[in-house]
């Protein structure tokens, strides 16, 4: 599924115009994407949590030349799954 595709579902199901279903998807990602910016949780109830995760510096190789390299340490976002989600694609 598409970005695209999810606007239209949820245009359908909400009865909203395309345009307002744009704006209320692209508000819904943003405010995700901005809370995760200042180190917050989102945690949406029977779908899961959205959070920063912190990548240790490690060890890895350069796939042209075999060469080792150092791949600093970093956050990176992370999503772990609801009870209610995880029962649901069983």
């Amino acid at each position: 599924m598409t970005k695209r595709d999810l606007i239209e579902i949820v245009a359908k199901k909400a009865n909203l115009t395309n345009k307002a279903s744009r704006d209320s998807v692209q508000a819904f990602v943003v405010s995700i994407r901005d809370s995760l910016k200042r180190g917050e949780k989102v945690v949406i109830t029977g779908f899961g949590t959205f959070s920063i995760r912190n990548r240790v510096e490690r060890v890895g190789r350069n796939p042209k030349t075999g060469e080792k390299i150092t791949i600093s340490s970093r956050k990176a976002p992370g999503f772990t799954p609801g009870k209610t989600l995880k029962r649901a694609v069983r």
